[in-house]
């Protein structure tokens, strides 16, 4: 993947990782809440979140020891 691919997916995930911490925190706003729809969207969010740094890592160059 080149850079600029790289750059926009991290763009896109984030975009994606923000919308989900605004659902969660609606949805836990609410008294009765899903505690199951939350914990899966929380996990969805971490996944994210993961994705985005392994992306991140692709885009720092490797400097020799």
């Amino acid at each position: 993947m080149e850079e600029e691919a790289i750059q926009q997916r991290i763009i896109e995930l984030s975009v994606e990782h923000r919308d989900l911490d605004d659902v969660i925190a609606q949805l836990t706003a609410l008294s009765g809440h899903n505690e199951l729809l939350v914990r899966r969207l929380k996990k969805k969010k971490l996944a994210i979140k993961d994705q985005i740094l392994q992306l991140q890592i692709q885009l720092v160059p490797d400097i020799p020891a």
